[in-house]
């Protein structure tokens, strides 16, 4: 049994995993689709009397044996079948969280939660015009090429740019196979001077990083940082933001958690505690007992004015982080109701190269809320808009304006 944990900030924090909510909803659905139908056959052949004798599923091989026996055509291989048996049983469990995962998509989920694709290397967001605005990652072939943070995006390979598209529509067209010659052409409004920049930039393999940070176009003393996904990087990656802001400036902080579906535990407690001085952070309850995971003094955040946005698919690690912040009165939570994830799933290896995800505990807030299913309410509640503006942070904004 291997569990693929990673290492933690705090010796103590034991080595779980949370997952995101897209892959644990997504392949629980998957996998509870056409498992097997039953028939009733009168009568039991001989040849059963010695099978599953040592065994604790005596029926499985009773029913194997009369496949093999009168089943009119030919059967899957042995591996499909024991795969179709084991997602059967964990079907029986009623959780989404729990599953089992093929080698192919086994192999490549670390690549998943690592976050590397082929693209250009830049973050969307759109604007009180509708209009998409950029901001590339550091050191992306979008950075090298010229872009800056706040240019606006006009045209992809000659095309104006429909404003009525979704985020993903255009994400989609700004990723591609890395490959000498393989890119895209766009177009940009530079956001010093308004001049116009067209230029080809070729796909490279991204490394998305977990957060990303800036300070607010004309609002110089408040600085925003967005944490996409918890992963190892994740509690550096939020002290070098902080530093790095309050350096150019800002004197408050936006922490945007809206769309993270979660990742590490250990480090989601970590960057939970950069903004907390004392108290608890989240307690941990298994089948056996319950753990408190307390604050420690000090931290990168600590009396630094805060906000936190949420919405409905901020979940998992990111509501653990929301609802420690919450709950010890350190900011107020701004957006819609969070997803509801309050599970700690671990991964174990198997022997063929599949993975089996088992929830293993969950966890309350520090007020001992129970978010799974639940979710956090906010304490601003904006819905979003159905153009697409940002009215989430332009109501975080306005908090801080008025405060």
């Amino acid at each position: 049994m291997q569990k693929r944990l990673a290492a933690s900030d705090k010796p103590s924090l034991h080595r779980s995993i949370l997952y995101g909510i897209a892959l644990g909803v997504g392949l629980g659905i998957v996998f509870a689709l056409g498992f097997f139908t039953r028939d009733i056959v009168a009568g039991l052949s001989p040849a059963l009397a010695t099978v599953g004798t040592g065994g604790e599923y005596v029926l499985l091989s009773e029913v194997q044996v009369l496949l093999d026996q009168r089943y009119l055509r030919e059967q899957p291989e042995k591996v499909t079948r024991e795969y179709g048996a084991i997602r059967g049983m964990l079907l029986t469990l009623n959780d989404p969280y729990t599953f089992f995962i093929d080698p192919p998509v086994a192999a490549t989920e670390s690549q998943t939660l690592a976050g590397t694709y082929g693209g250009i290397g830049v973050q969307l967001q759109r604007a009180a015009d509708g209009s998409w605005v950029l901001y590339p990652f550091a050191d992306s072939p979008a950075a090298r090429a010229g872009i800056e943070n706040g240019d606006v995006l006009r045209a992809l390979n000659g095309s104006p740019i429909d404003i009525a598209l979704g985020q993903d529509v255009i994400d989609q067209q700004l990723r591609g196979e890395v490959r000498a010659g393989n890119g895209i052409e766009i177009t940009v409004t530079k956001a010093n001077d308004d001049s116009t920049l067209t230029v080809f930039i070729e796909f490279a393999v991204i490394n998305v990083p977990s957060a990303v940070w800036r300070i607010l176009n004309e609002y110089p003393a408040i600085g925003y940082l967005h944490i996409m996904r918890f992963t190892s990087r994740t509690p550096d990656e939020v002290r070098t933001a902080i530093a790095e802001l309050q350096a150019s400036g800002a004197q408050r902080l936006i922490l945007d958690l809206r769309d993270n579906s979660g990742g590490l535990l250990d480090e989601s407690i970590a960057v939970a505690d950069e903004f907390l001085d004392s108290g608890v952070i989240v307690y941990e309850r298994n089948h056996q007992s319950e753990e408190t995971f307390n604050a420690t003094e000090g931290g990168a955040g600590v009396g630094l004015p805060l906000l936190v946005l949420v919405n409905e698919r901020t979940a998992s690690g990111a509501e653990l982080v929301a609802g420690a912040i919450q709950d010890n009165d350190v900011a107020a939570l701004i957006g819609q109701r969070t997803f509801g994830k309050g599970t700690v799933q671990q991964i174990y290896s198997l022997s063929d190269g599949s993975s089996l995800h088992v929830t293993s505990a969950e966890w309350l807030t520090p007020d001992r809320q129970a978010l799974n299913q639940n979710g956090l309410q906010p304490d601003i509640t904006v819905m979003p808009d159905p153009n697409g503006r940002d009215v989430i942070l332009e109501e975080a904004i306005r908090a801080f304006e008025s405060s």
